[in-house]
């Protein structure tokens, strides 16, 4: 696991949790934020996932 997967993981439960505030205060721009926490950590999450991809392909090819 590299650093973009745990940064976007940490940020999209970080917008969740912060998403449930929302609703639970009633807070629409609470929800709002959380929600795009949530995408901005799934981007950066995806992004490390394909810089593993390619990681191992590249290790894959070096091996043959």
């Amino acid at each position: 696991m590299n650093k973009d997967q745990v940064k976007g993981t940490i940020k999209d439960i970080a917008g969740k949790t912060q998403e449930e505030v929302g609703k639970l205060v009633g807070s629409k721009e609470q929800q709002v934020e959380g929600l795009k926490k949530q995408v901005s950590g799934e981007i950066q999450k995806s992004l490390g996932d394909a810089k593993e991809l390619i990681k191992d392909a590249a290790n894959t090819l070096n091996k043959h």
